[in-house]
C-alpha cells in the first residue's frame, strides 16, 4: 500500500480548500448532531438542494431531544421532497435511541440506525477530529483519477482498496480539515463532468490526466437496473373533504400519504380505467360517479424505478359511503400531510 503514499497530496488538497472551500452552515459547528443531520441530508442530495432543507430541519429540530420527541409524521413532512425517505425514518429512530446524548465514540456512532462507514467517519472526524477517512463519491473520483486506480468502486475489492488508500493518505493530524478538503475538491475541482484539469493543483501528478483516462475514471461494474411501475391515483372530492391513505408496506414512500391508488402491471387507458374491478370495489353499491382524467403519463424517475402516473378526479356527496377504508380529511388541510414529490406536484398544480 505504500506505493500510494504522497506527502504533498494532503498539503496540496488542504491549501486548495482554504482558498476555495464552500461556506456552509454545518461547517461552522463541531456539534455532532448538526453534522449528523447535514450528512444524512446530503447523502443523496446536492448541497444546493439540501441547504434549505437543512436550515428548516434544524430550526424545527435543533437537538437530539427535540427530534426524538417529535411525531414521525411531522419529521416526514419536514423531509418531504428530499426523497429516500428511509433516511428520515432512520434519523428519527436513531435520535430516540440516544437518550438525549449524542454518542462520542466511533463504534457507538457507527451503530446508529442509518449510519454507515462514511457517515460515521464524517461525524467523528468533523465533530471530534478523530482520524477516520471519509470515502464518498467525491473521494472515489479524486483518488481513482489521481492514482490511476481502475478497480471498480462498486466491487468488494474496490471498496476495500479505496478504504485502505483513503486511510493511508489521510492527514491524521488534521483529519477534519483533510476530509472536508478532499470532499470539496471532488465536488468543485475534480468534478464528474468536465473537471477543471487545466488549473488543477494536482495536475502534474495525476495519472488519469497523463493517461487520457479522466472521463473513464472511476470505474463502476454494475449498471442500475430500473423497472417501470404504473400508478393510477384518484383525487376524491366529498364536499369540503378529500381522502388519503398512508403507505405502510415495505415499498417506496413508506409512511407517506397519498390519494387512493390502483397500481396496474401495465399502462391503462382512460377508457379502460373505469372498468377496473379494483376501482369498482371502492364505490358503494348504487353510486356511479363520473370519473374524470386530470393528467396522464406523468413520468417520475426514482433511483431504481420509473413511475408513470395518471391522476383522476371523482366528485361524491359528503355523506358518501364509498372509499370507506380511506382517511377523510378537510381538503384545505392536505398540505399538513407528508406526501411524495409526485403527489405534491399534482396538489400544487391542480388543487392549490
Amino acid at each position: 500500500m505504500a506505493k500510494y503514499m504522497n506527502p504533498n497530496f494532503s498539503n496540496t488538497i488542504e491549501k486548495w480548500y482554504q482558498e476555495y472551500k464552500r461556506e456552509l452552515p454545518w461547517r461552522e459547528s463541531a456539534d455532532p448532531y448538526v453534522i449528523w443531520i447535514s450528512e444524512i441530508i446530503l447523502q443523496q442530495t446536492r448541497v444546493v438542494q439540501g441547504y434549505d432543507y437543512f436550515m428548516r430541519f434544524m430550526k424545527r429540530f435543533p437537538d437530539v431531544a427535540t427530534l426524538a420527541q417529535a411525531d414521525e409524521d411531522e419529521v416526514m413532512k419536514y423531509w418531504q421532497g428530499l426523497g429516500y425517505y428511509s433516511r428520515a425514518r432512520n434519523l428519527h429512530a436513531a435520535a430516540k435511541s440516544m437518550n438525549g446524548v449524542f454518542p462520542k465514540t466511533y463504534p457507538e456512532v457507527r451503530a446508529l440506525k442509518g449510519v454507515g462507514d462514511y457517515t460515521a467517519a464524517a461525524i467523528c472526524s468533523f465533530a471530534y477530529n478523530m482520524p477516520y477517512a471519509v470515502v464518498d463519491g467525491n473521494v472515489y473520483r479524486v483518488l481513482s483519477r489521481y492514482l490511476g486506480i481502475d478497480t471498480p468502486i462498486d466491487s468488494t475489492e474496490g471498496k476495500k482498496l479505496f478504504a485502505a488508500v483513503a486511510d493511508e493518505l489521510l492527514d491524521k493530524k488534521n483529519p477534519a480539515l483533510y476530509n472536508q478538503a478532499i470532499m470539496d475538491f471532488g465536488a468543485i475541482q475534480c468534478s464528474p463532468q468536465s473537471p477543471n484539469c487545466m488549473f488543477c493543483p494536482l495536475a502534474s501528478g495525476c495519472s488519469a490526466l497523463a493517461g487520457g483516462m479522466v472521463a473513464q475514471l472511476p470505474v463502476k461494474q454494475h449498471k442500475t437496473k430500473t423497472t417501470n411501475r404504473y400508478f393510477n391515483y384518484i383525487y376524491v372530492r366529498m364536499g369540503a373533504y378529500t381522502l388519503i391513505n398512508k403507505r405502510t408496506g415495505n415499498d417506496i414512500w413508506k409512511n407517506l400519504f397519498e390519494f387512493p391508488l390502483i397500481e396496474t402491471p401495465e399502462a391503462v387507458s382512460e377508457e379502460e380505467f373505469p372498468a377496473l374491478p379494483e376501482l369498482r370495489a371502492m364505490f358503494a353499491e348504487g353510486e356511479t360517479p363520473i370519473i374524470g382524467l386530470v393528467c396522464r403519463d406523468v413520468k417520475h424517475v426514482l433511483s431504481h424505478r420509473v413511475i408513470y402516473a395518471n391522476f383522476y378526479m371523482v366528485d361524491l356527496p359528503e355523506n358518501s359511503q364509498s372509499f370507506t377504508s380511506y382517511q377523510k380529511i378537510k381538503a384545505d388541510e392536505l398540505e399538513q400531510y407528508a406526501v411524495s414529490r409526485l403527489v405534491h406536484a399534482f396538489i400544487e398544480k391542480y388543487i392549490n
